[in-house]
Formats: structure tokens, C-alpha cells, sequence
């Protein structure tokens, strides 16, 4: 029988291909859009690490929770370095979200409020998705953007606390492979890890139509 962690991730997988196949992800790593798209998703961003992370302190001592809510994963001060960086030091008063945006960021603090287990599902596709593809985004920002290596501008991608990212992998999977949860709560969960990515997909569908490229 497979642990908790494998079948989450064989479960959420088809969805996972595609929020890092849309058209705006393809667009933006392959250097088609030009920084200010780069800029408005740190911005949407922003909105849904808020929600995750808002709800963090209230949730560190929760049984089902409290154990994923880890300081060194935060990345609310990065990405509030990099968009200063990127729209300069009034980047909040310009700051907005899409619709798609709202919609995900308001699951993720309805989760945090209400139901830690799904909290868990927003926090397991979010942070580890970071640690592993948001390493190409870096890479390929930095160099289609000229940003510093792991500088202002990416900082988001950088997990300073982090030393041995694989084993805090590792560390993180039998976390969720020790969950306390039946299996009736372990197939909420992987429903909303599902639902996790689809909410992001819909937020690259957005992303897309307000940066198309011209034909």
C-alpha cells in the first residue's frame, strides 16, 4: 500500500502538469513576457502567502497542522523584498489581486480558519512546489531579467534556511505520511491538494489573458 505523501502526489498529478504548462508559465519561462508580467504574478503571489501564512501562528499548535507550520518556510518578507524591488518602495498601494486570486487566496484562509487538514493540502502544493520547480523560475529569471543571483527580485525562490532542501523533502513526506487523519479526512485532503492546483491554474489563466501575446 502506498504511504499518504505518494498518493497525494500520483493523485494531484495531472493537475500539477497542468498549472506548470499553462500558457502563461510557458510564456513567462520562456522569455516572452517582459517583467512587468513577471512582477504582477510576485503580486498574486503576495495574496495567497498572506492567507497561508496569516493563519500560520494560530495553527502552530493545532495536532494536524501545527507540525507543517515551519518559520524557514516562510516567504512573506521575500516576497515583500521583491516587490519593492520590482515596483519600487510604494509597490503596496498599487498592489491588487485577480479574481482567480481572491477566489484562491480566501480557500486557503477559509482552510486555515475552519479546517486544518486542508490547510495542510494548500501548504503541502504551495511550499514544496516552491523548493522544487521554483528553482527553474529563479534560473530563468535571473537570467532573462538580469536580477542578482538569489538577489532582490527572487528572493522568494531562496530558501536561506533551508541548507539540504532533498532532505527537508524527505523530512516534509513522512510528515504527511504520519498525519493524523482517517482515510475518509486522507481523501478530503488529496481532493483539496486537487482543488490547490486548480484554484493556481485558474490564477495562470488570468495571468494569461492580461498578458497575451501579440499574435
Amino acid at each position: 500500500m502506498d504511504s499518504f505523501s505518494t498518493v497525494i502526489r500520483t493523485a494531484s498529478h495531472e493537475q500539477h502538469m497542468e498549472a506548470e504548462t499553462s500558457t502563461f508559465m510557458s510564456d513567462l519561462l520562456g522569455g516572452r513576457l517582459g517583467v512587468d508580467a513577471y512582477a504582477r504574478y510576485t503580486e498574486q503571489l503576495w495574496f495567497v502567502y498572506e492567507a497561508l501564512e496569516a493563519g500560520a501562528a494560530r495553527l502552530a499548535a493545532d495536532p494536524v497542522a501545527g507540525p507543517f507550520v515551519r518559520p524557514e518556510l516562510f516567504r512573506l518578507p521575500a516576497l515583500e523584498r521583491d516587490l519593492a524591488h520590482l515596483r519600487g518602495a510604494g509597490w503596496r498601494s498599487g498592489l491588487s489581486a485577480l479574481p482567480a486570486t481572491e477566489a484562491y487566496a480566501a480557500r486557503v484562509r477559509e482552510c486555515a480558519e475552519r479546517w486544518p487538514a486542508g490547510y495542510v493540502a494548500h501548504h503541502y502544493t504551495r511550499y514544496l512546489g516552491d523548493l522544487s520547480g521554483g528553482q527553474i523560475i529563479r534560473d530563468r529569471a535571473e537570467r532573462t531579467w538580469g536580477f542578482a543571483r538569489k538577489g532582490d527580485g527572487v528572493r522568494f525562490y531562496v530558501f536561506e534556511e533551508i541548507a539540504n532542501p532533498a532532505a527537508f523533502k524527505r523530512g516534509y513526506r513522512e510528515l504527511l505520511d504520519g498525519v493524523r487523519a482517517d482515510d475518509l479526512e486522507k481523501q478530503r485532503v488529496v481532493s483539496e491538494c486537487r482543488r490547490a492546483f486548480a484554484l493556481n491554474t485558474a490564477v495562470f489563466g488570468a495571468l494569461g489573458a492580461e498578458f497575451p501575446l501579440s499574435a
